[in-house]
């Protein structure tokens, strides 16, 4: 069914609307310009600029390369369990590629993060446990190593998640031996370095970049813990009953003096030293498992802030690669069924996920189907109020486009998006006087907010208010230097006050920005005659 999904939501900053993928400036600008693309993830971009220039932004190719990426994850997840003698190896496998939660990944062409990511990140895995077979020092040792750092950093460059390699290297260590000693943590140590450090490129991108900072972000240290306690247990939850599954999951409080808050982390801690305690009885596979999924879990528990915790803690992507813990000690306690009870059982099993993970496919079949999808989930999610509001808003069916921006205004009042396109759409029904309330009210939610900050002008220039408008348009381009469209606006706004001087060097700019805007290049054109 994902052959078959569209594109959705930031799908137009990736693919759709990324001007990057235009032509080879644009793939030196992918690799050698931080903030040319939304991520600092070039390998993925890399794979769609190839793609565009392949097929251009028709969306079949894309989810293909998706479902081809998440087919050969799956066949790693054989390889490496079979590798490490893991009961139940193809049933995890299985269990890996049909699951629902792995929808997400898969269906949404954003998330090639995800799955391109993955089969880079399980084939360095692969390669380190052959590392760790072989002889230390050997020729084979060496080379081994080599082929697991090369796909490392290939990982890294997909997405910084998978800087938790080094550590699910370490746990299975412990699994086959029962120690970690020095020659498992010294060949280890170049593969944390270098996860740190993109970790702290990826950090630093979300806050300053992408936008991660302010009080939506803002939660004490306790308050992580409790996060993070609570989301632990969630994607368990998903794993272990997949509904139901929803594209944004409302965001809960956090409140540290709530006392049944803290039985979310406590859990995880008593699960934790129950599995150790009980280690020689039942073995050290659970405990394994656990420290696995909860590793490679650790950089999406709330600790570090990512955009997406400004309306949600969880996310079905972000267990992508954690899962594999989990689904893999399920399938080793299910292989140790009697074969007539396994053969019976597990057919039935996967049916049902494979039935459960087409429905959840359904919902990337165009934005519109996945908002609403949302909504019917939980109305509260005040994201895709706002966002099919606009969608309804470019469609011209400004009344129900209007409810659901009133909506996603009543649910989350500091949310300044909601008011911005209630501001468009007031403008384009001619009150402009409301409109221009609109932006106001999104800049008192976030003064940073440039878009408000363009739109503003834009009503402001509709009204004869020329010096406004233009000190709108100049505080916009100085919050996002690169927003070609409010370079195009001053222009046309320092054009109609007198100063072509000055017009003419806002639209060369934005000409420069976004070369393939035909009305950056008309307007530039008639001012220069």
């Amino acid at each position: 069914m994902a052959l078959t999904a569209g594109f959705v939501w930031d799908d137009d900053d990736y693919v759709t609307g990324n001007e990057t993928l235009r032509d080879a400036r644009g793939l030196a600008r992918i690799w050698t310009e931080l903030g040319a693309t939304p991520q600092y993830y070039p390998l993925v971009h890399t794979t769609f600029w190839i793609e565009h220039h392949l097929w251009g932004v028709r969306p079949f190719g894309y989810h293909a390369v998706n479902v081809l990426l998440h087919a050969g994850s799956a066949l790693l997840v054989w390889t490496i369990l079979r590798r490490l003698r893991v009961p139940g190896a193809w049933l995890a496998a299985a269990l890996f590629g049909v699951h629902p939660v792995h929808a997400e990944s898969v269906a949404w062409v954003a998330e090639r993060k995800n799955v391109l990511s993955g089969l880079l990140y399980l084939g360095a895995l692969l390669a380190w446990i052959r590392f760790d077979e072989e002889e230390p020092a050997g020729e084979q040792s060496r080379r081994a190593w080599t082929r697991s750092m090369i796909l490392y950093v290939f990982a890294l460059l997909s997405k910084t998640v998978t800087a938790t390699l080094p550590a699910a290297a370490l746990v299975i260590a412990w699994w086959r031996r029962g120690r970690i000693t020095r020659r498992d943590v010294v060949p280890a140590l170049p593969f944390f370095a270098l996860g740190a450090a993109a970790g702290l490129l990826t950090s630093w991108m979300e806050r300053f970049h992408v936008g991660a900072s302010g009080g939506d972000w803002s939660l004490t240290l306790p308050e992580r813990f409790l996060v993070a306690g609570r989301a632990f247990w969630f994607y368990l939850g998903k794993l272990a009953w997949p509904g139901p599954l929803m594209f944004i999951y409302p965001r809960w409080k956090v409140e540290t003096w709530d006392a049944a808050a803290w039985a979310w982390p406590l859990a995880v801690a008593f699960l934790l030293l129950a599995l150790w305690a009980l280690r020689d009885r039942i073995g050290r596979g659970p405990l394994a498992a656990t420290l696995f999924f909860g590793a490679t879990l650790g950089p999406a528990l709330g600790f570090v802030n990512v955009y997406p915790m400004r309306f949600s803690y969880v996310a079905d992507h972000f267990q992508y690669l954690a899962s594999l813990g989990p689904i893999a000690l399920a399938a080793a306690l299910l292989a140790r069924l009697d074969r007539r009870v396994l053969f019976a059982l597990v057919p039935a099993l996967l049916l049902a996920l494979s039935a459960v993970t087409w429905r959840q496919e359904t919902a990337y079949r165009d934005e519109e189907t996945l908002w609403r999808r949302t909504i019917a989930a939980d109305p509260r999610v005040f994201l895709a109020q706002n966002n099919l509001g606009g969608m309804l808003m470019e469609r011209g069916r400004l009344d129900e486009a209007e409810a659901h921006l009133l909506r996603a205004i009543e649910i989350e009042p500091s949310y300044p998006e909601a008011y911005d396109n209630l501001g468009i759409l007031l403008d384009r029904r001619g009150r402009i006087e409301e409109a221009i309330e609109q932006y106001r009210r999104a800049l008192r939610a976030d003064p940073r907010y440039s878009y408000s900050h363009n739109n503003l002008g834009i009503s402001l220039a509709e009204q004869g208010r020329l010096d406004e408008a233009i000190a709108s348009f100049r505080e916009a381009i100085r919050l996002k230097p690169d927003f070609a469209r409010a370079h195009f606006n001053l222009g046309v706004a320092l054009a109609r006050s007198g100063d072509r001087a000055g017009a003419l060097a806002a639209l060369r700019e934005a000409a420069r920005i976004d070369p393939g805007d035909a009305d950056i290049r008309k307007a530039l054109a008639a001012l220069a005659d």
